[in-house]
């Protein structure tokens, strides 16, 4: 589904010079031991992305999935939204738009192969190896017509019997490097560092999670600036609720964001509030074996921006 998502709008610029293009930092993929992994794997509402940031997009979606067989599959994506064209005004000004994606999948379980084609020139490709049976490589690569737009990223990463660090190599002369140890049975700390050759930007960043069967909790600290803290508890079997909270230094700015994630027995019902006052929600309805429906909205009442969507998925 986010493939289809990411077809809304144009490929995103570089990233500005002091911040690794992978991500705000650790905190996100902190593992726990090793032996609880398949438990985590089972109770995916402890992954704080999925409460707080669902796959939000605007006008109609549909995305269809055929399997040829138990490890080919072909995948096409239509949407119709709007894009927004930057403007000195205060109202937000859309102009409407549409894009095809065409998709082809081989999943095999040491080998994962994906690749898209958007009807805009772009082209995105995932590779995920299994080299041994702790050492993994991951390819992200993005290919465009466009001039300083395309991006790769080549990941290593090794699994140790309480730790994991990665190794990793991107365009623009960029190099970083962390390493996560599990320090008891619920707490893993980790560092990262990177280095940006084309900007001649660096970084340090330390990070820590704890985990118990019910919560996650996360802490992240980073030479860029950026203090981020986050938190999921599991209410009950079928309600979980998720907070998040970053403060950058260089630009003084605060943000947080509150979220749920409610399953019903044909429904998951996900949204969140921040506190620039933007509220969302994203509903998945299952209408039949292979077949859901979707709702997506965002308000966002000091910009007078309101996103509405809904779209179909068919396939696995």
């Amino acid at each position: 589904m986010g493939s289809a998502a990411s077809a809304a709008v144009p490929p995103p610029p570089p990233p500005p010079a002091g911040v690794p293009p992978y991500g705000p930092g650790l905190a996100g993929i902190l593992p726990p031991k090793p032996e609880e992994e398949k438990k985590e794997e089972k109770v995916d509402y402890l992954n704080l992305p999925l409460s707080l940031k669902p796959e939000l997009f605007e006008g109609f979606r549909f995305d269809f999935t055929k399997g040829l067989n138990q490890k080919f599959s072909l995948s096409h994506s239509v949407l119709m939204s709007s894009l927004e064209v930057p403007s000195q005004s205060t109202e937000t000004i859309k102009v409407p738009t549409a894009h095809y994606e065409f998709g082809a999948n081989f999943l095999d379980p040491k080998l994962m192969l994906i690749g898209r084609v958007m009807t805009d020139g772009r082209l995105n490709a995932r590779v995920k190896c299994d080299l041994t049976e702790d050492l993994t490589l991951k390819i992200n690569a993005q290919l465009t017509h466009e001039a300083h737009y395309s991006q790769g990223m080549f990941n290593f990463d090794y699994k140790g019997t309480d730790y994991r660090t990665q190794f990793q190599i991107g365009n623009n002369a960029f190099y970083g490097g962390n390493y996560i140890q599990s320090v008891t049975p619920n707490l893993s700390m980790g560092t990262e560092v990177f280095w940006l050759g084309q900007q001649r930007k660096s970084g340090v960043g330390f990070a820590s999670r704890y985990n118990t069967d019910k919560m996650v909790g996360t802490l992240q600290v980073a030479s860029t600036g950026i203090v981020a803290l986050s938190y999921v508890q599991k209410v009950s079997e079928k309600v979980s609720l998720a907070a998040d909270f970053m403060y950058n230094h260089m630009s003084k700015d605060v943000t947080s964001s509150f979220g749920y994630d409610y399953l019903l027995r044909q429904c998951r019902l996900r949204g969140k509030i921040d506190s620039n006052g933007v509220v969302a929600a994203y509903l998945e309805e299952r209408l039949n074996m292979g077949v859901n429906f979707i709702l997506s909205a965002e308000l966002d009442h000091p910009k007078k921006n309101y996103k509405f969507g809904f779209g179909l998925t068919v396939g696995e």
